[in-house]
Parts: C-alpha cells; structure tokens; sequence
C-alpha cells in the first residue's frame, strides 16, 4: 500500500471523489474537489484505477462543510455520500455527473445540465429502510427476545450493520415510528438478519417487512403498533403478501413511490407537460408502477397503456384507470411490441435500466413515434441505453435533485426520432 500526495479534480458516479497521479485515476471517498493531502493506495481496478483511503487533509476544499450526522464519519454510513459538501457544489457534481455519463457512456455531448434542487435538503425522506440483525446471530442472554441491531451499512463493509441513532435527512415521523416498531421486535421472525422499511405519508404509514419463514407474533406485533395502517410482507420462499385488512384495497405504492414528495410531485408533473406537448391520442407508460402518471393522462383524455413487471401495482393501476385505457402486468420487453403503437413512449425503468430488446423495438418503431421520455435513477445505464437508441436524438434533458446529500439524482431525458 503506497502513500501519495492527491489533489481532488471532481466528484465520481457514486460521490468518490477523484484524483489522477502517474496515470492512475483515484477514487478517494468522504473527498471533495479542492481537497488536497495524503491517501493510501488499496486496490486497483486493471491498471489504470484505484481506490484510496484520504489520510490527512492539508488543504480542505472551499466547497467542505462540516457533515451533521454522527454516523456519516464516525460509522461511515453508506447512505449518503456527499453530506461533506455545499449543496451548491452537490448540484455541480450531480450536473458534471450526468453530462460525463452522457458523453463516455452514451457517446452524445450535451452540456451542462442545471439540477433543480430540493426544497428540502434536510428530512426529506418519507421512507427509511434498516437491516435487523441478531448481535450474533443468537437469542438475548436474559432470553427476554431476541437482540437486534437495528441500522444501516458502513460503505467500505456493507455486511455489517452499525446501530442507528439519528438519520438527518430523514423526517421526524418516520424515526419516530421506527423507534416505536424497535421496542417490539422481539415479535417479528426469529431469524438472525431481517430487512425492513417504515414509509409514512400524508395517507398511511406502512411497514414493509422482508425474510423470515414464520411470522407465529405477528398478531400481537400488529395489536402493539396501532399507528400501522398497513403491513406487508415478503417471506424468504413465497411472494409479498398483505397482513393488515383491507385486502386489494391496500396501496402497494410503498415500493415504488419516491421518497422525496415534493421533488417527486415536481418531476411527475414535468413528466406529464412534457408528454401532452406531443398531443398525443395514445401513451405507453412502460415501468409504470402504481400508475401514477398513466391515470394521470388518461384523465386527461390520453389513451394510456401502462405496463408494470409487478401483479399487485398493475393491478392497483387498472382499478383507478377510466374506460379506454388499461394497465397489463408483464415484462416490458415482452409486452411492449403487442401493445404498440403510440406516439409517446414513457420510460420509467428500475436502476439496472431497460432490456435491450425494449431499445430494438423502439428503433423498429421509431416513424410512428413522436417522442420517448425516460427518467432514470441511474445517470449511466440512461446514457448506455440512448446509446441503444442511434435513431433518436436528444431535445432536451432535465435533472431533478430528488436525493440531496446522496450521489444520486434522477434524470428526464427526452428523445425524438433523427439522427444527433
């Protein structure tokens, strides 16, 4: 392991900051443009990356602000990335992020991109997800229950799980819940590592619990916590399953709503202007979730087909769609060629992007296609699939800061048919 002298140039997908010596590219976590000191080399990535650990900061970097979170430096929590730097320069690192994936990934130049920022930086999140785990994978010696570590990973060792204290981007209602829930896991599944999440929003607060076989406590868990109005969960062997009453009625949009209102009411809505200015008679809202902005447009008298991977989700959107559209559960790719054509494309796809089958039938397509909008939470799988896509061309992208003080950010890219 080899001690050098760095200076931070920028900030990585992911929130590494990098440096470049004899080269090599560096990637230096917790790091920010400007800093410069000393780092030990670790492990390298063929022979021209490598990762390294900032050892003394000489020169702190104008953009460094202290982090307000005790577990950001003292656990190194891998929940947020960037809480060492100004919101400003946060924006700056996510615009450089997007235009960089675009331009090595996607082989398209676009330009800056101006992020448009958060109204809140700070307990943002309606939603927290925390890994349980058993302090030694063993019964509490008192054999009073069991004895959990409720909490999160620490970005260099993300097997383990330090105890959660505080989380500031986080709303208050949502630690508050999740303290009341930890006073009674000794009634959740007695298996050594659970992985669970507390959502609370303006209509419910739902606890999405994953693993286990058995659930024998969960009556007594759900008669302890009358402030859960839903409760799903997903077995180790079996699918997701609802356990508070309410049956089908049950929202599942848990799992798929984002965790920043505000944002998400902002970037669903631009979504929804920018696919009406194509007036189109008929949409394919493709990873359409819950089906938010597909019962949106066909309200609006778009004829709307959302398709969505997830039973339950499709199901929920087709209950609130009016006559004339329809929601289809299935694989995009698979159900995408049947269901053309429309003039307006939507794409909404998970992190890993989309199938590149969905990029070939959109080319095969594309003279009857007036426009594809896709949002991405994954800067660089967008750029690798525009690049899937040489018949189309960029008009315009827009970015949207739903995740401040994280790496991540969520992108609007829109296309139309012709060449860059």
């Amino acid at each position: 392991m080899s001690t050098v002298e760095l200076r931070i140039e920028s900030v990585a997908a992911g929130g590494d900051g990098v440096a470049r010596t004899e080269g090599l590219v560096v990637f230096v976590p917790r790091s920010a443009p400007g800093d410069v000191g000393t780092a030990s080399i670790g492990s390298r990535k063929r022979s021209r990356f490598a990762r390294a650990e900032l050892r003394e900061l000489r020169v702190a970097s104008p953009v460094r602000v202290d982090p307000p979170c005790r577990h950001f430096t003292r656990d190194k929590c891998g929940g947020c990335q960037l809480q060492h730097i100004s919101y400003a320069a946060q924006l700056d690192a996510k615009s450089r992020i997007i235009s960089d994936a675009f331009e090595r990934i996607g082989r398209r130049t676009i330009g800056p991109i101006a992020v448009r920022p958060s109204a809140s930086q700070w307990k943002y999140r309606s939603k927290l997800t925390l890994a349980l785990k058993l302090r030694n994978g063993a019964p509490h010696e008192s054999g009073s229950g069991l004895e959990r570590i409720a909490g999160l990973h620490p970005f260099d060792d993300p097997a383990s799980v330090f105890p959660m204290e505080e989380c500031p981007i986080t709303n208050d209602a949502v630690i508050d819940l999740w303290r009341e829930i930890l006073r009674f896991d000794s009634l959740l599944p007695s298996v050594p590592s659970l992985r669970a999440a507390v959502r609370v929003d303006e209509s419910a607060a739902t606890f999405i619990l994953e693993g286990g076989d058995s659930w024998p406590e969960f009556e007594r868990f759900k008669s302890a916590l009358p402030k859960l109005d839903t409760v799903w969960w997903a077995p180790t062997r079996g699918t997701r399953r609802l356990m508070t009453e309410g049956g089908t009625n049950a929202n599942p949009g848990a799992s798929f709503s984002q965790v920043n209102a505000s944002v998400a009411a902002e970037l669903q809505q631009h979504v929804i202007q920018r696919t009406m200015a194509y007036k189109p008679d008929r949409v394919i809202d493709a990873y359409s979730g819950v089906g938010e902005i597909a019962v949106m447009l066909a309200q609006a008298g778009v004829e709307t087909t959302a398709v969505e991977l997830d039973p339950q989700a499709a199901a929920w959107c087709a209950r609130n769609l009016p006559s004339g559209s329809r929601s289809i559960a299935g694989r995009v790719e698979v159900v995408l060629p049947a269901v053309l054509p429309a003039e307006v494309i939507l794409l909404n796809p998970p992190r890993a992007g989309v199938d590149a089958k969905v990029c070939e039938t959109l080319e095969h397509v594309r003279q009857s296609v007036r426009a594809i909008i896709y949002t991405s939470c994954d800067p660089a799988t967008l750029a690798r699939d525009v690049a899937r896509l040489p018949g189309y061309r960029i008009c315009r992208v827009d970015a949207f800061d739903m995740f401040p003080q994280t790496a991540h950010v969520e992108t609007v890219c829109e296309l139309v048919p012709g060449e860059e």
